[in-house]
């Protein structure tokens, strides 16, 4: 099916439009110029490198330190008898609490 140009055109610039409300709040957000007056880093970017590769790898170690405790209170509860790979296991909210019991995390699992 074939349109008028004028069809075209109006799609044409209703994709820009869109594009454009889409992007819009980036560009405010970032100062819009560059260097800006409330981010010292940004005059320099090898330092705003170094201050993002040292952010990053800060949440890196966090995520890492969550995941660790996760998996540690996991096996604390498994050890007790939880098992979680149970399948329609009806009594599962029963179970779990038995093993928070047990393992003594009742009160600090359930806040």
């Amino acid at each position: 099916m074939r349109y008028p140009p004028a069809r075209k055109l109006a799609v044409l610039l209703a994709t820009v439009a869109v594009s454009m409300a889409c992007f819009a709040p980036a560009f405010a957000q970032s100062g819009g110029g560059g260097t800006s007056g409330n981010n010292p880093d940004a005059a320099n970017p090898v330092a705003a490198s170094k201050s993002a590769a040292t952010t990053k790898a800060q949440r890196k170690a966090a995520r890492k330190e969550a995941r660790a405790k996760k998996n540690a209170e996991l096996k604390q509860l498994e050890s007790n008898g939880y098992n979680p790979g149970a399948r329609n296991d009806t009594n599962y909210p029963q179970n779990l609490q038995n093993a928070q019991k047990k393992a003594g995390s009742g009160a600090a699992a359930s806040q």
